[in-house]
């Protein structure tokens, strides 16, 4: 299982990058500012699961570190 976090701070466009923590990546928010959404097999899962947690906020994944296809 992979664990999934995505970034308290929005970008400038307002979307909540979602990070691979189990990877890790050099864009990865300090450890005060990471929300953990969980630990899933793949990226579209954590995706659902982020969705549903924050239906009013846009999240999207980090090109670094999350697969999106």
């Amino acid at each position: 299982m992979i664990k999934f976090i995505v970034d308290e701070n929005a970008l400038t466009n307002g979307s909540h990058l979602i990070h691979n923590g189990t990877q890790g990546c050099v864009d990865m928010p300090q450890f005060d500012q990471q929300i953990l959404i969980g630990y899933f097999a793949n990226f579209e899962l954590a995706y659902k699961r982020a969705r549903m947690s924050w239906p009013t906020e846009k999240v999207v994944g980090c090109d670094k570190c999350c697969s999106q296809s």
